[in-house]
């Protein structure tokens, strides 16, 4: 299981990020400031960082450097507000691996974290989820159902995908909004509903199911 640190001081952004990472499987750990988060990566202890810019203490370029100057080699994906050229530049410079502007979408950050990963542990992640007669292969991005192949929106396969690592298990409205659709999302949106009618069309009935008053469930 591959262990992510993720330094960041906003408690609301650091718990959506902790919650959707421990679904898809990763060992996470959180801090909020620049001391905690250079104490953390030099213990060599963590596979990936997501790294803020604005810490209390010292600032994420200077955490950056010095782990870089330790020789400290897992990834770092720098996750900011910041969104001029120059912080991008200093950022990778720096020895960022990847820079993520907020708002951002928790999907495309699962999506960086995974690619950022070594070698050996994206060799090893399983690329094909499958539950009861659906399958979706992760690299194709493709789904798979008896009637025959079906193609995704990135939306559907993002939804499609939360499905499948929790067969079984209900989803509430807010947890799909959550994963799918990032935390600044309108909860008062229909737009779960919306894109689970549309998933229903592609895969036929009976694969994803309503549970009244609490979400929905896909059939395992």
């Amino acid at each position: 299981m591959s262990r992510i640190l993720i330094i960041e001081d906003e408690q609301r952004i650091a718990a959506f990020i902790d919650k959707g990472l421990r679904a898809n499987g990763f060992a996470t750990t959180v801090v909020g400031d620049g001391d905690a988060a250079l104490h953390e990566l030099l213990t060599g202890e963590h596979d990936l960082a997501v790294l803020d810019l604005g810490l209390p203490r010292q600032d994420g370029f200077a955490v950056l450097r010095e782990v870089r100057a330790q020789r400290v080699t897992a990834p770092v994906i720098i996750l900011t507000a910041r969104d001029s050229v120059h912080d991008t530049v200093a950022g990778l410079e720096g020895g960022a691996d990847d820079y993520m502007t907020k708002p951002f979408r928790f999907e495309e950050l699962l999506a960086r974290v995974r690619l950022r990963l070594r070698p050996a542990e994206r060799a090893a992640e399983v690329t094909v989820l499958r539950s009861g007669e659906v399958s979706l292969d992760l690299r194709t991005r493709r789904a798979q159902v008896p009637a025959g192949t079906v193609d995704l929106t990135a939306r559907e396969f993002a939804l499609l995908e939360l499905f499948l690592r929790h067969p079984g298990q209900v989803l509430s409205r807010e947890q799909i909004l959550s994963h799918v659709w990032g935390y600044d999302f309108d909860p008062g949106s229909n737009v779960v509903d919306v894109y689970v009618r549309t998933l229903r069309r592609k895969l036929g009935e009976g694969h994803i199911g309503t549970v009244r008053g609490m979400g929905y469930r896909l059939a395992s």
